[in-house]
């Protein structure tokens, strides 16, 4: 009697624990990943052209204005974040703008605006990641 009713008591347990797990992963947002991995693609495409000596301005320019428009989804993605880190936010959206703005149509010129966003990228994932 004894032993059956530690397993069922240790059945209990592991499905408490059980759904206890599965809340907390359902309850993970993906969002912040997913913002930062299509920065990521973007930012490591203009890289790339950069390496290979292919900088074509109309790519440049679409890689530009994507990591453009999802540097503005940043703050949606970290709610309740500290100002700080909306200030680095707001420094890569600028920094963005300007090379946006700056047109590069080669890979010397798409190299000297892309630094700073680099820079950027660089200072706000020492800070807070």
């Amino acid at each position: 009697m004894r032993f059956a009713l530690m397993i069922v008591l240790g059945l209990f347990i592991g499905i408490i624990g059980t759904v206890f797990a599965m809340n907390a992963l359902h309850e993970r947002n993906p969002f912040p990943h997913a913002v930062m991995s299509v920065m990521a693609h973007h930012a490591g495409a203009l890289n790339a052209a950069v390496k290979s000596q292919r900088c074509d301005a109309a790519q440049s320019q679409q890689h530009l204005t994507r990591l453009l428009q999802t540097s503005a989804d940043i703050g949606g993605a970290f709610p309740g974040v500290d100002q700080p880190f909306l200030d680095e936010a707001a420094k890569l959206r600028d920094k963005t703008q300007a090379a946006l703005a700056a047109a590069p149509g080669d890979c010397k010129a798409l190299l000297a605006v892309i630094k700073p966003i680099g820079e950027v990228c660089e200072s706000c994932h020492q800070q807070y990641r």
